[in-house]
């Protein structure tokens, strides 16, 4: 499973992509505006240091202007993937854009038959978005299960990834059901790093190591 990052912020994606571990990006206009400055530089320095995979959202809600804005996204670097809502003018613009050979991610999915539409038009990915589904007192992580399904039995080429990933236990139940991407807040890679007992296994090995010295002496 792949590992994007669901950020507008460069030293966030610069951290992660030193480690070795980040295969992409997913931002959309609320994550740009807070970074402020010219969200095309912005995009642009992101496509460049990770070099893989950086989803940009349209803002327009009928299919020409996404397409437009489709269009002025995928020329700020080679790695853009356009990212568009799903509804029935976003799918037309995803019919359109990926005629044109660009990949789109249709976002804001929600149902299983909705990612299902989505990869009928050609769809690079379908976002089911898990957190606000558990808001709602729905179990998210049962529609990207159900996704996983369908796709595996149509046989589609579209990449199912997971989004409004609130937590750790998100990223391994995406990964144990086959889902193809997770992307996550930086906050929530985080906590994948950390457990106490890691923690106190080295300062212990470390004070042993202090004694031996010592007693070296």
């Amino acid at each position: 499973m792949k590992l994007f990052v669901d950020t507008g912020n460069l030293k966030e994606v610069e951290t992660l992509a030193q480690l070795g571990i980040l295969d992409g990006v997913t931002t959309n206009p609320s994550l740009l505006a807070k970074e402020g400055g010219d969200y095309r530089q912005i995009l642009k320095q992101i496509c460049q240091t990770v070099k893989g995979p950086v989803s940009a959202e349209v803002v327009a809600t009928d299919a020409a202007g996404m397409v437009r804005e489709g269009r002025d996204l995928a020329a700020i670097d080679e790695h853009i993937i356009i990212k568009v809502p799903f509804t029935k003018e976003g799918l037309k613009a995803c019919r359109t854009l990926t005629s044109d050979g660009h990949r789109v991610n249709v976002t804001l999915i929600f149902s299983p038959t909705q990612a299902w539409l989505a990869a009928k038009v050609g769809a690079a990915y379908v976002s089911p978005f898990v957190g606000r589904l558990d808001d709602v007192g729905t179990t998210g992580m049962h529609l990207v299960r159900e996704i996983v399904d369908i796709f595996d039995n149509a046989d589609f080429a579209t990449e199912v990834l997971v989004a409004s990933v609130r937590n750790p236990i998100h990223v391994v139940e995406a990964a144990r059901m086959g889902a193809d991407v997770v992307t996550a807040p930086a906050a929530v890679i985080e906590q994948c790093f950390r457990h106490p007992l890691t923690d106190i296994g080295l300062e212990r090995f470390l004070k042993d190591w202090e004694k031996a010295q010592a007693a070296r002496v």
